[in-house]
C-alpha cells in the first residue's frame, strides 16, 4: 500500500481526500498535517512535519500558500514526492515548486478535474483554430468562501491557451479600469464569488457574428480528491520532476 500524508486534512478538501484515500484499493493515509492539529480520523494529525516520526511515499497537498515552505523543506530533505493541489501560489512560489522538481517528482496542477483538463486541451485546440481572429474571454465561478481570484484552474486553461498563440497576449482581470476598447492581444479574466457554487469555468471564443463557448461545471469538490488520490498513486511511482495531469491521462491511455 502507498503511504499518504494529507497535508490541510482538516479543511474541506483535505476530508474529501482523506475519504478517497481511505476507499482506494492502493493508498492508505499514514498522517495528516494541518496547523490546528486536531485529529477527527482514525490517523495521527500533527501542526507541523517536525513532528511526524514516519515517512510517507507521497505527500497530497490540499492546504494554504502558506504551508508551501514546510512542506517542500520536509519533501526535499526525505526523498518524498508531492501532489500539489493548492492554489493562489505567488510567481515566486511556483518558481520553488519548479525548482524542487529538479530533486523530487512533484505533480503541480491548477484543477485535479479529469473534465477540466479535457477543456483545457479543448480550449487550446480551439485558439489555433480562432485565436487569431476571435476574442477569447474566461469566466470562473465558486462559492463565497474562497479567497484567490482568479482561480487556479482559470490561469491554468489560459496559460494553455497563450501557448498556442503566435503572439503572447496580455491578460485583464479588471476591465473596468480600462477606457479603451479591447485589444485584439488579451485575454479578459473574470471572477464570480456566491453561495455554493463548486466550481464552474467557461471559455468563450467570440467572432464576427459567431461565439463558441467550451463549459466545465464540477457538482462536488468529490472530484478533484479522486484525482489528488490517483495522482497520488501514479506519483509514488515517478523519477524527479514536474508533471501534471496531462501526465497522469497519457500513462492511464497507454
Amino acid at each position: 500500500m502507498i503511504k499518504v500524508a494529507i497535508v490541510g486534512c482538516n479543511g474541506k478538501m483535505g476530508g474529501f481526500v482523506a475519504r478517497s484515500v481511505e476507499e482506494s484499493a492502493v493508498c492508505e493515509t499514514l498522517f495528516g498535517v494541518d496547523a490546528f492539529g486536531t485529529s477527527r480520523y482514525d490517523f495521527p494529525v500533527y501542526k507541523s512535519f517536525d513532528e511526524a516520526a514516519d515517512k510517507p511515499d507521497v505527500i497530497v497537498d490540499f492546504s494554504n500558500p502558506a504551508a508551501l515552505d514546510g512542506m517542500l523543506g520536509y519533501a526535499l530533505q526525505n526523498a518524498v514526492p508531492c501532489v500539489i493541489c493548492t492554489t493562489g501560489y505567488s510567481a515566486e512560489q511556483v518558481a520553488q515548486i519548479k525548482k524542487a522538481s529538479e530533486q523530487i517528482a512533484v505533480f503541480y496542477s491548477g484543477n485535479m478535474s479529469l473534465g477540466i483538463n479535457l477543456l483545457t486541451a479543448l480550449a487550446k485546440q480551439a485558439a489555433r483554430v480562432l485565436g487569431d481572429s476571435f476574442d477569447i474571454e474566461i469566466v470562473e465561478k465558486h462559492h463565497n468562501l474562497k479567497v484567490d481570484a482568479p482561480s487556479g484552474t482559470a490561469l491554468m486553461i489560459a496559460d494553455g491557451i497563450s501557448e498556442t498563440l503566435s503572439e503572447e497576449p496580455q491578460y485583464v482581470y479588471d476591465r473596468h479600469a480600462y477606457r479603451k476598447k479591447r485589444s485584439k492581444n488579451e485575454i479578459g479574466i473574470h471572477s464570480v464569488r456566491g453561495g455554493t457554487i463548486v466550481g464552474e469555468h467557461e471559455v468563450i471564443f467570440a467572432g464576427h457574428d459567431e461565439v463558441v463557448t467550451l463549459t466545465h461545471q464540477a457538482q462536488s469538490k468529490e472530484v478533484f480528491a479522486a484525482g489528488a488520490v490517483n495522482a497520488a498513486a501514479f506519483l509514488a511511482q515517478q523519477p524527479a520532476g514536474l508533471y501534471d495531469m496531462t501526465s497522469l491521462l497519457a500513462d492511464k491511455f497507454e
